[in-house]
């Protein structure tokens, strides 16, 4: 029903879309995903055939090199992009840049080498989490920091920032990779290492490509078995909750760790490890399959039933154990998408395109979205989990909440955006916890900008960090408080023709460099 502060959707279409967004998902939305998906895997397989693969990378990295000739021969007038399009980022917002700089093609999206006997794997930046996964699993081999979503791509994960509920053991996504290979300003082509070109090394993680366009990566690579054992443990009282929860986050003989918070005072921890099949007593949760409950939804029953339990979940069914209900948030696209008949018809077909969701912006689902809807990622220092878990729960009252441990670690001679929290007594602290709020908050008189604006505030004040690939308001100078830009700045300058050719990454991430689906479409 309309309220006051509801804006009045403009046509039909606008009224389908914020009043029956579920109707119009699965009637819609859900075949076009379904047939948009298909194509781009199709044309995703058919550039790499012709392109027949790895033995074609050194000819895609000269293509990259002479387009950056080029754009120095025609004067070097036009900041630099990459060609993909915008449409196919994380974010809920679209990349404006991408329609006023000059496009570099690189369709470099194959898995280069797998070497064992060195536990890497080297990929090209478009390579997906999906790719790498089909490649290693079943030879036993993972990587040892999986996120979520098979369309994300080793260049946004080391460029942006990629977490996983291994990451108390090993780290963002960026500490696994061993070396890139990155096309400078100049047309040169440089292989960083922590022991050649070290500082443009650990500078490229956060940096949004704004020192080089990646053309290579190698990362390394663990063992894994087929399953993970995964035992869940319902959890009641904050401080109990907090004090479980860092325990179990600083037990690296724990794979994978994660919490959802389902109230203030309510959650449910998951502590797992690799494993064998189970023997006969053991239970198989096929939580992948597409007619099985959405998993945060299976995990809330442990609390409800205020009991223990174990479970063998197949490896790459757990790395995407939140995939088809996009966290929570296709709850709000398609309210009965969990209904267990929806799920045996259509379940298959979920969750939809991310890049179609955000064409189908309007007007007045934008002034929605932008009013009351959350999708925030706030990285803050262990040690201040409790306080922060209140923040949220004062100010926003939006659960469930993604709760997953992170080490951050000091790079050499103070390189880097993010760094270990400073405890008041002088102390480093490498670990920190990711606190993921995604849907509609509850809290009286919300609005979407004004807490966004305050909780930026908090996480600056308390030494905490925001996940780029969403919205800020933060201005430049607060920016700055909240990263470290010392070596990055210095490196930008040491660049040749660097900050001709690239934004910084306020200039791509901050302000007006990203703008809603809606704007992008229109202008």
């Amino acid at each position: 029903m309309q309220n006051q502060t509801t804006p009045k959707p403009r046509g039909l279409f606008e009224y389908i879309l914020t009043y029956h967004r579920g109707l119009f998902a699965t009637v819609f939305l859900l075949p076009l995903s379904v047939l948009y998906g298909s194509y781009l895997s199709l044309r995703n397989r058919l550039v790499v055939w012709l392109n027949t693969a790895p033995q074609q990378h050194a000819k895609r990295v000269e293509k990259v090199v002479a387009q950056v000739n080029e754009w120095k021969q025609s004067g070097s007038t036009q900041k630099l992009t990459t060609s993909r399009s915008g449409w196919f980022t994380m974010s809920e917002l679209v990349p404006a840049y991408k329609k006023t700089h000059r496009a570099i093609e690189m369709n470099m999206r194959d898995i280069i080498e797998i070497n064992f006997e060195k536990q890497t794997i080297k990929a090209e930046p478009l390579v997906n989490m999906g790719q790498i996964t089909a490649a290693l699993n079943k030879k036993g081999w993972t990587l040892p920091v999986v996120p979520e979503l098979d369309g994300l791509t080793v260049g946004g994960l080391i460029n942006g920032f990629g977490v996983e509920s291994s990451s108390h053991k090993y780290g963002l996504f960026q500490y696994t990779v061993q070396s890139l290979d990155v096309v400078t300003a100049e047309g040169k082509l440089l292989h960083c290492s922590p022991h050649k070109n070290a500082d443009l090394f650990y500078n490229i993680p956060w940096s949004h490509g704004t020192l080089g366009l990646l053309v290579a990566a190698e990362l390394k690579i663990i063992p894994c078995k087929k399953f993970v054992r995964l035992h869940y443990q319902p959890l009641s009282g904050l401080k109990n909750i907090v004090a479980e929860f860092e325990a179990a986050s600083r037990n690296t003989n724990a794979q994978f760790v994660e919490l959802l918070q389902y109230s203030l005072h309510e959650a449910v921890l998951m502590t797992g490890n690799f494993s064998d099949a189970p023997g006969k007593h053991g239970i198989v949760n096929r939580i992948g399959n597409f007619y099985k409950p959405w998993f945060y939804k299976h995990v809330e029953t442990y609390l409800h039933q205020n009991k223990e339990g174990i479970e063998y979940i197949p490896l790459r069914q757990y790395y995407h154990r939140h995939t088809r209900s996009l966290f929570w948030e296709m709850e709000e696209i398609i309210p009965f998408g969990n209904h267990p008949l929806f799920r045996a018809v259509l379940g298959w077909a979920l969750p939809p395109q991310i890049s179609l969701l955000k064409y189908f912006e309007t007007e007045t689902t934008k002034r929605l979205r932008e009013q009351y809807h959350v999708v925030q990622d706030m990285l803050m220092p262990v040690s201040l989990l409790e306080k922060s878990l209140q923040y949220f729960n004062e100010h926003y009252k939006l659960y469930p909440l993604w709760v997953c441990p992170m080490s951050v670690y000091a790079y050499p001679n103070e390189n880097g955006f993010v760094k270990p929290f400073t405890k008041p007594d002088g102390t480093a602290d490498e670990l920190f916890v990711d606190i993921g709020a995604y849907g509609t908050p509850k809290a009286a008189n919300f609005n979407g900008n004004e807490a966004l604006h305050n909780l930026e505030q908090f996480v600056i004040a308390n030494k905490g960090y925001q996940a780029l690939y969403a919205k800020t308001l933060l201005s430049r100078n607060d920016f700055r408080k909240m990263f470290s830009h010392q070596s990055y700045d210095c490196l930008r300058q040491s660049l040749p023709l660097c900050e001709k050719a690239f934004s910084d990454v306020y200039g791509k991430v901050g302000g007006n460099a990203r703008v809603s689906p809606s704007e992008y479409r229109n202008a």
